[in-house]
C-alpha cells in the first residue's frame, strides 16, 4: 500500500513538473515569435563521444551517426518548432553527418552548412577562430529573424557556457557580443 502511495506522489509530481516545463517553454517560444533569436540546437541522440578513428569529413561510414532514436527526435524538434508557430528565417549546420543529418529531418527550413559549426572535438578545428565566428553569426541576427544553428555541445558550451544535452536547444537573445541566453528548450 504504501509502495502504492508512494508511485501515485511520484507520478503527480511528475505530471505537476511537466506542466511547469511547458509552460516555461511557451514563455520561450512566445519570445522566440518576436524575432531577434538565435537557437543553437546540439545535434540530435548520436550515440558515443566524438568520432571514430580514421573519421572524414563528407563520409558519413566514418562518422559517429544518428541513431533510430536520434531521427525520432530530430523529426520531433521540427514539428514542435512548428507546433510553436515558430518560423525559422534561416537554419545553419555542422558538415558533420549527425548535425547535418539532424537539421534536414527539423523539416523547418532550406539547410547552409557552415564551416564554422563543426566540432573542434579531441582537436579538430580551431575553438578560438570557430567561436568568434560563431559568436559573429549570433550577433548579426537582426531584429526580424530567427535563427536555428545546428552544432555540437563543445561549440554551444564555448560560446555560452551552457552543456546542452542531445537534442536540446539553447536560446539567446541576439546582440553585441553574441547575445544571451535565456533558457533553454529540452526534447
Amino acid at each position: 500500500m504504501a509502495s502504492r502511495a508512494r508511485h501515485l506522489v511520484l507520478t503527480v509530481f511528475l505530471l505537476l513538473a511537466a506542466g511547469e516545463a511547458a509552460r516555461a517553454d511557451e514563455a520561450i517560444w512566445r519570445k522566440v515569435r518576436e524575432g531577434g533569436y538565435a537557437l543553437l540546437l546540439r545535434h540530435a541522440n548520436a550515440p558515443g563521444i566524438g568520432d571514430p578513428p580514421g573519421f572524414t569529413l563528407g563520409d558519413c561510414a566514418t562518422q559517429r551517426n544518428l541513431d533510430d532514436r536520434g531521427r525520432d527526435q530530430a523529426r520531433r524538434i521540427g514539428a514542435a518548432i512548428r507546433a510553436a508557430g515558430v518560423q525559422i528565417t534561416r537554419l545553419q549546420t555542422s558538415r558533420w553527418c549527425r548535425a547535418s543529418e539532424t537539421a534536414g529531418l527539423l523539416a523547418v527550413g532550406k539547410v547552409e552548412p557552415a564551416p564554422f559549426l563543426d566540432s573542434f572535438f579531441a582537436g579538430r578545428g580551431s575553438e578560438k577562430s570557430q567561436t568568434a565566428a560563431f559568436r559573429q553569426a549570433v550577433a548579426s541576427v537582426g531584429p526580424d529573424e530567427i535563427v536555428l544553428f545546428v552544432t555540437h555541445q563543445v561549440n554551444i558550451t564555448a560560446l555560452t557556457g551552457e552543456v546542452p544535452r542531445s537534442g536540446e536547444i539553447v536560446v539567446l537573445k541576439a546582440g553585441p557580443g553574441g547575445g544571451a541566453p535565456i533558457g533553454r528548450i529540452a526534447f
